[in-house]
């Protein structure tokens, strides 16, 4: 078995000029935490950027700091992987917004304060914005690809659409060009439940000893759940009670499937902040290149220079096959080279972080083409 990556840089660099926003502020001070796994060559042309999805981070392919688990892609990043880094110089970054070092609502404000909901609204091109100025920091003028899936892919896109002359081969696993109305429905359930928490306190809670937990936990249960597939639901718990022989008649965590949401939220609520997935999840529902581009989804790749691949999930209610499908159109529309395949697996979304081994093969393929 391939062994695991060995980190050659943790850093959090500041950029040297404010960055604009597609809100029309400018956003001073931008601290980019990111993460970096092998070696870059000579020519500074073997990079390959993994954009992480909605809750991810930059810890790729290395142990969380604050849960100690494996970095949320191992599986695909390290020597002799898919994306393998005895090859490839391999970049994470945290998406501005976040909270795991990046400038986001929880970062200090020039006025010495958190930002809370002074931060302003983010889309997904002021993500990859950041990107492209992490990449002019660190010398590197073009990718040999970008990845991502989910939220990933919608960066990757991103880049693509708005920086053609930067990324090779555009990897979008999962993902979609732009957000459907029943996604940005529920991401608005969860936004709600959050804001709906009296510890919310107007985005307001640092310092004061409490947070919108709660509200976070009911926003990650809705979240997971579109994650998942039936069958893979199905498979899993069924309707297998959770420690017990008969249902209890109230309201505890009675079956299986119950308790396990209520798990994945209270973790959840350890790890990421609660601002930061109000603004993260906008951004996402923001997100439409067709819209960008003059309502022509076509001129949005109409100078890319790069090879795409684009990857879905049968069981992937989510982003659904017929999303990437019309990508895959709208990129042949544009003379861009791309490549689809549609993969056969039981996870549902989060097929792209599991155990596929075809995604294993197309990524490797892909990548060294």
């Amino acid at each position: 078995m391939a062994g695991s990556a060995t980190i050659t840089a943790s850093k959090v660099l500041e950029l040297p000029d404010p960055l604009p926003l597609d809100g029309g502020q400018r956003l001073e001070g931008v601290r980019i935490a990111y993460e970096a796994y092998g070696t870059l060559n000579a020519a500074r042309d073997n990079a390959i950027f993994v954009a992480h999805a909605t809750t991810g981070d930059q810890h790729v392919a290395s142990p969380h700091p604050i849960t100690g688990k494996p970095g949320w892609w191992d599986r695909s990043v390290g020597p002799g992987k898919p994306i393998d880094t005895d090859r490839f110089y391999v970049l994470c970054a945290n998406v501005i917004g976040g909270c795991m070092g990046s400038t986001g609502p929880s970062s200090i404000a020039p006025d010495g304060k958190p930002y809370g909901m002074r931060f302003p609204v983010i889309t997904i091109r002021d993500m990859v914005r950041a990107h492209v100025a992490l990449f002019e920091q660190l010398g590197i003028e073009t990718l040999h690809a970008i990845v991502g899936g989910s939220m990933g892919g919608m960066q990757a896109l991103s880049l693509a659409a708005n920086w053609p002359h930067i990324p090779r081969r555009v990897l979008a696993i999962a993902s979609t060009a732009t957000m459907a109305a029943q996604n940005i429905a529920f991401q608005e359930v969860g936004r709600q439940a959050i804001m709906a928490d009296p510890d919310w306190q107007g985005g307001n809670y640092y310092g004061t000893g409490k947070a919108p937990d709660a509200g976070l936990a009911v926003a990650r249960m809705g979240a997971h759940i579109t994650y998942l597939s039936e069958e893979s639901l199905t498979e899993k718990f069924g309707r297998r009670l959770q420690n017990r022989d008969a249902k209890s008649f109230g309201f505890d965590a009675d079956f299986q499937i119950e308790s396990y949401l209520r798990h994945q939220g209270l973790s959840f609520t350890t790890r990421f902040d609660a601002n930061s997935y109000l603004y993260i999840t906008r951004a996402m529902s923001y997100f439409d290149l067709e819209e960008e581009h003059g309502g022509k989804l076509a001129e949005a790749f109409g100078r890319t220079e790069a090879r795409f691949c684009v990857v879905s999930f049968d069981t992937d209610w989510l982003y659904p096959t017929e999303q990437s499908r019309r990508l895959v159109h709208t990129l042949n529309a544009s003379g861009a080279p791309v490549s689809f395949v549609e993969l056969s697996a039981p996870f549902g979304h989060d097929s792209f972080l599991l155990d596929v081994p075809a995604l294993d093969r197309v990524m490797a393929g892909f990548l060294s083409q």
